[in-house]
């Protein structure tokens, strides 16, 4: 245990910062599993688009480094581009 006034601040701190993370990485994950669950491209592209709202807010909030939101970004348009070839 903390003896210390700022850090059981930093400890109470650092809890609320962590389940803020948290609940933006869940939604993350769900609008990434949405594209890569998706078999048509029409699906696909609303999906995409949802994903880039969703990983640019992730960005912008710095939860994530810009540069492997700019990564997983790519790999989703590679994948949606993969499924208009098939069509």
């Amino acid at each position: 245990m903390a003896h210390h006034k700022s850090a059981i601040k930093r400890i109470r701190t650092n809890r609320r910062l962590k389940l803020y993370n948290r609940v933006n990485r869940k939604s993350l994950r769900e609008a990434v599993k949405a594209v890569r669950a998706s078999t048509t491209y029409d699906t696909a592209r609303t999906a995409l688009n949802e994903a880039f709202s969703v990983l640019d807010r992730i960005a912008a909030r710095g939860i994530l480094h810009k540069n492997a939101v700019a990564h997983r970004k790519s790999a989703l348009s590679h994948f949606v581009k993969a499924l208009e070839k098939k069509a």
